[in-house]
C-alpha cells in the first residue's frame, strides 16, 4: 500500500560526494517526495552516510531509516546520526548530525557480503572491544573460526559500545570522541591509498598506529601495539601500509582531519583494551610513527 521509488547509486568511496548527493536531491524530486516522506537506505556505510544526509538537507530534514547490510555499517557507520560526504581533500569533512528514525540490522545479511568486506568490518569491532568490551576484544584475538561462529553476538556488543557513548555524548564534544580511535591516522591513509584501501582496512592499520603512539607517550604499557597487531592479522587485516602508499600522502591528509582543534590533530589513544584517553596532542606524531621503521612505515 506504500508508494515507492527505488534510486541505486554507484558503491565505493570514491562515489561518497556532493555530486551523488545530488543525484539522490533530484530523485527525491522526481518521485515527488514530501516533508512527511520517509527515506531508507538500504547498503552499506557509504550508502547510509550519502542517504542520511540527502535526508537532513531536503526540505531541510525529512525522516530516514537504515538498513545495514554490511558488518562495518551493523557495527558503526549506521549509528549516532553522523552523515556526509568526501571533498577531494579528505573524507566527511561536509555533513551532519542527523539521526535515522530506525536502524534496522539483519546479521543474516552478512552470508552475501563478500569475505574481504566482512573481514574490513572487524576492524570495527576490534575498535569497540578497546573503546569498552575487552571481553569482545578477546573473542576477536580467538580468531576467524570463533569470530565466524558468534557474528550475530558480535554485532550486538559492538553496537552497544557505539550506542552507549552516544547516548552519552550525542555531538562528539567529550567522550564521544573515544569512537575517533584507529581513525585519526585511517582516515588519512584511506586517502592517500586513493580509496583503494576498504575503510576498515585503513581502520586497522590507524588502530596500530596509534597504539604505538600511546605506547611512545607511555599511556600504554609496552606491547599492546604488538597485541592489536596479532588480533588484525588473525584475522587477515593489514597492519603496515601497503608498499604504494607514501608517508608523506598520509602525513598530508591528516592536514586536512576535521578533528583537528586550535591547529591539532587531537587522537583517542587505546591504554589497554577496554579503555581509551581522548583529546591527546603529540607534535611529532608523524615522526613517531614513520622514522621508528616499524608499524605503519613500509
Amino acid at each position: 500500500g506504500y508508494a515507492t521509488h527505488s534510486v541505486i547509486i554507484p558503491p565505493g568511496e570514491r562515489h561518497k560526494t556532493i555530486s551523488t548527493v545530488t543525484h539522490l536531491w533530484e530523485a527525491f524530486l522526481a518521485g515527488g517526495l514530501e516533508r512527511g516522506s520517509v527515506v531508507i537506505a538500504l547498503g552499506g556505510g557509504v550508502v547510509g552516510d550519502l542517504a542520511g544526509f540527502a535526508a537532513a538537507t531536503y526540505f531541510r530534514g525529512i525522516p530516514w531509516v537504515t538498513v545495514p547490510t554490511s558488518l562495518l555499517a551493523m557495527v558503526d557507520a549506521s549509528l549516532g546520526g553522523k552523515t556526509g560526504a568526501d571533498l577531494p581533500q579528505g573524507k566527511n569533512l561536509i555533513g551532519a548530525f542527523y539521526p535515522p528514525r530506525l536502524v534496522l540490522a539483519d546479521p543474516t545479511t552478512l552470508a552475501t557480503l563478500p569475505e574481504r568486506e566482512l573481514r574490513a568490518g572487524m576492524a570495527e569491532v576490534i575498535k569497540a572491544g578497546l573503546i569498552a568490551d575487552e571481553d569482545l576484544f578477546n573473542l576477536c584475538c580467538q580468531g576467524w573460526e570463533a569470530v565466524s561462529q558468534n557474528l550475530a553476538m558480535i554485532v550486538r556488543r559492538s553496537m552497544a559500545v557505539k550506542i552507549r557513548l552516544v547516548q552519552a555524548d550525542p555531538y562528539e564534544r567529550g567522550q564521544r570522541a573515544a569512537l575517533n580511535l584507529g581513525h585519526t591516522i585511517g582516515h588519512a591513509v584511506e586517502k592517500a591509498s586513493g580509496y583503494h584501501l576498504l575503510h576498515g582496512e585503513a581502520v586497522a592499520i590507524g588502530l596500530v598506529a596509534e597504539a604505538r603512539l600511546a605506547e611512545s607517550q607511555r599511556l600504554a604499557r609496552r606491547g599492546l601495539t604488538e597485541r592489536i597487531i596479532a588480533c588484525l592479522e588473525g584475522l587477515g587485516l593489514p597492519t603496515r601500509l601497503p608498499v604504494d602508499v607514501s608517508p608523506q600522502a598520509v602525513i598530508q591528509a591528516a592536514g586536512v582531519d576535521k578533528k583537528r582543534a586550535a591547529g591539532s590533530l587531537r587522537f583517542a589513544l587505546p591504554l589497554r583494551p577496554g579503555r581509551v584517553q581522548v583529546g591527546i596532542t603529540i607534535p611529532d606524531w608523524d615522526q613517531i610513527i614513520f622514522d621508528e621503521g616499524e608499524g605503519t612505515s613500509p
